[in-house]
């Protein structure tokens, strides 16, 4: 499976936003929202509800895509960021605050990354992790 890297782009866009508002509001409920999008998308980047989005309202104005991107460095992102935001919601929703805000700092870090520069951290963990494997473990 292949994947529009323009799409991965406005979901880190959108979800940059939403670790925002996590921020500023402290809500943990969105916080779990978010990690179960993170968690959908990392199951199938296909069926991600931000992509859904994309393809829905912004493919059809912009046009198919040049170049496509492998989906299993994605879908290892996606798990960290479920990671992350996992972390976030356990914090705020128990009272530890300062829990929530760091890993949803983090989130909003890579989020951000990806969203302005095309730089996905996930993506490269992923890759760095490959060139670690042993060439037979491939």
């Amino acid at each position: 499976m292949e994947l529009d890297p323009r799409g991965q782009r406005f979901a880190a866009a959108v979800t940059s936003l939403v670790l925002v508002v996590i921020l500023l509001t402290g809500w943990g409920w969105l916080a779990l929202a978010q990690a179960l999008v993170f968690a959908i998308t990392a199951y199938d980047p296909r069926k991600g509800p931000y992509g859904l989005v994309y393809r829905a309202l912004v493919l059809p104005r912009i046009g198919p895509p040049a170049e496509r991107e492998p989906a299993a460095p994605v879908r290892f992102a996606q798990l960290v960021g479920f990671a992350f935001a996992a972390v976030a919601t356990i914090g705020y929703l128990s009272g530890v605050t300062v829990l929530g805000v760091v890993f949803a700092a983090f989130a909003l870090l890579a989020a951000f990354l990806n969203a302005a520069f095309g730089l996905c951290l996930g993506c490269e963990a992923y890759l760095a992790l490959r060139r670690l494997r042993p060439a037979q473990a491939r």
